[in-house]
């Protein structure tokens, strides 16, 4: 399942189409969700944190949406929480702010999906009152919850603390370990058992990207876009594949039984977090 994206002079409009195929006819890989039902229009894109917005009144993403560009954010819209899933995979947000009172799914299912291979922080905007309700959300995934009505300049600073706290908490320890290996993401030095491993550009690449997401999967729709970018090889599940084989090749004890560098059949693939 893919996005395709349509220019116009002020907005990027992303509509859920039918799955894209390559040159060679084979289909691109899409996120972990089903087809949206609904569109998702995006700001321009800036030079600034992009915060994608999940809520089924068209209002109210306005008013968010209006209010953070304001602030200094780059935001995007989502109408319905299938558009909203397949915009984490699409666009990448740095922030999600999600209205759980969704009309095609419920919050917490939103919330664990994303959960299953992102950490991207979440804020939940509800009228919801309730503390069991609250604690189900924050218990489900949510880093914040904020009872509506509210004034922006309050979601404002919230969005400008959870984003402090998230690159702060990464920025205090560039190196990733989990079991026998070492991943220091700012030397870019890899380390297995205390030996230092050399790996190729691109196979560096893919283990930076499941290393910056440690014991999350990332599709492979999203090791592909960032790894290959616009240079993307056809045959580009393929390709991956054969990456993923060499780079276990030299991290695995066994690479046809790896404990590290895991599938998640039909999806993608995730670093598990060992002790």
């Amino acid at each position: 399942m893919g996005l395709n994206l349509y220019l116009t002079d002020a907005t990027v409009e992303v509509t859920v189409m039918k799955p894209l195929r390559s040159k060679g006819g084979a289909p691109h890989v899409g996120g972990a969700t089903k087809p949206p039902n609904g569109a998702i229009r995006c700001a321009t894109p800036r030079p600034a944190n992009k915060v994608l917005v999940i809520d089924c009144e068209p209002q109210m993403r306005r008013f968010v949406s209006a209010g953070l560009k304001l602030h200094g954010y780059s935001v995007c819209q989502a109408e319905n929480g299938s558009a909203g899933l397949n915009a984490v995979v699409e666009i990448r947000p740095d922030l999600i702010i999600l209205d759980p009172d969704l009309l095609d799914m419920s919050g917490i299912e939103v919330l664990q999906t994303i959960r299953s291979w992102s950490n991207v922080p979440v804020i939940v905007l509800s009228i919801q009152t309730d503390e069991d309700y609250k604690v189900l959300l924050l218990r489900g995934g949510a880093d914040d919850y904020i009872i509506k009505p509210f004034g922006i300049a309050e979601l404002a600073a919230r969005c400008e603390a959870m984003l402090r706290r998230y690159h702060t908490a990464f920025d205090k320890d560039p190196a990733v370990q989990t079991g026998p290996l070492t991943i220091d993401l700012v030397s870019r030095a890899v380390t297995l058992n205390g030996q230092h491993i050399t790996l190729t550009r691109k196979e560096y690449a893919l283990l930076h990207l499941l290393a910056s997401h440690l014991g999350l999967v990332m599709t492979h729709n999203q090791l592909i876009k960032d790894i290959w970018g616009n240079s993307s090889p056809d045959n580009n599940v393929q390709y991956l594949r054969t990456l993923m084989r060499k780079l276990r090749q030299k991290i695995e004890v066994d690479p046809h039984q790896p404990k590290l560098l895991i599938s998640e059949a039909g999806v993608g693939y995730r670093l598990a977090r060992h002790k």
